[in-house]
């Protein structure tokens, strides 16, 4: 027999993503499929709730029992946020569900230890997405900590890092920006770190295996050095997350100085926390 199927589609401000999931014998899950489509602004809405449509339509050929359609930041932070939760649903046909942070931030620790393994507690998952970045510290069973900060790595691209590459004046304003973001952050100080997103990823793909004060900032300053078509090939990854690479290592570099931990790369992060949650609620009623 088929193992019970559920699908989400993440409509972020940089990209929009769809993961398949099933639930597996040990009370997790194994991803079955996952699509990336490319950069989403508010003058795409219309693109994103076509690309929406197509993706809820392969999820139900891949036999998705349940299917979920969460929207992050780009329905908080854009004037017009709430034409894309409109067209998205009216695409697909589908309720979509608009995260707020606190949402956001549950569900990308959820997600990310339900996909990395961890020795020790309390745990922090910091989440860089394009327009925020999302603070969650508590055990590996659930959060008790949840902050957002509205800045995140696209965001931050467009306030500073305008030339290609960024300027030392620029890079110094991308800093500040953040220190004073993160400023009045003051989460519980975790044993063990975790970084989920679309930067924390790229950083794993350009060698970092483990992001501390010393490779982060060495990150920085050697992409910061290359033109964006360079650092795509050299990090391995499109030219809008390229774009952004440098912000959302800035970020990240702030967020560790705060949690005073160095942070490993988690395998989950949003998607698999709405994942975990449509699984436990069809188990439920099956």
């Amino acid at each position: 027999m088929r193992r019970m199927r559920v699908a989400v589609v993440d409509v972020g401000a940089n990209t929009l993503r769809l993961l398949v999931a099933e639930a597996d014998a040990g009370g997790g899950f194994v991803p079955i499929r996952v699509e990336r489509r490319g950069s989403l602004s508010a003058d795409k809405i219309e693109r994103s709730a076509e690309a929406a449509r197509k993706e809820v339509r392969r999820a139900r050929k891949l036999g998705a029992v349940r299917l979920e359609i969460v929207v992050t930041s780009p329905w908080r932070n854009a004037e017009n946020g709430r034409e894309l939760v409109t067209a998205l649903e009216r695409a697909t046909g589908l309720r979509v569900l608009p995260l707020s942070e606190e949402d956001e931030a549950e569900l990308g620790f959820i997600g990310a230890l339900a996909r990395t393994k961890v020795d020790a507690e309390p745990v922090a998952v910091c989440d860089v997405g394009g327009g925020s970045a999302q603070v969650a510290v508590g055990t590996a069973t659930a959060p008790s900590w949840l902050r957002s900060v509205p800045l995140g790595s696209l965001r931050l691209t467009e306030r500073c890092l305008l030339s290609d590459p960024p300027t030392r004046l620029e890079l110094a304003t991308a800093r500040t920006e953040a220190a004073a973001a993160f400023s009045e952050l003051t989460p519980p100080l975790p044993a063990v770190g975790l970084a989920t997103g679309g930067t924390a990823r790229a950083l794993r793909r350009y060698g970092l295996c483990k992001l501390n004060e010393d490779t982060l900032h060495t990150a920085i300053d050697e992409l910061a050095r290359l033109s964006v078509v360079a650092r795509a090939k050299r990090a391995k990854v499109d030219l809008a997350r390229a774009r952004t690479l440098p912000a959302g290592a800035i970020i990240l570099a702030e967020l560790q100085r705060v949690l005073q931990v160095p942070l490993g790369v988690a395998d989950g992060g949003v998607r698999e926390g709405v994942c975990t949650r449509l699984l436990e609620a069809e188990a439920a009623t099956a």
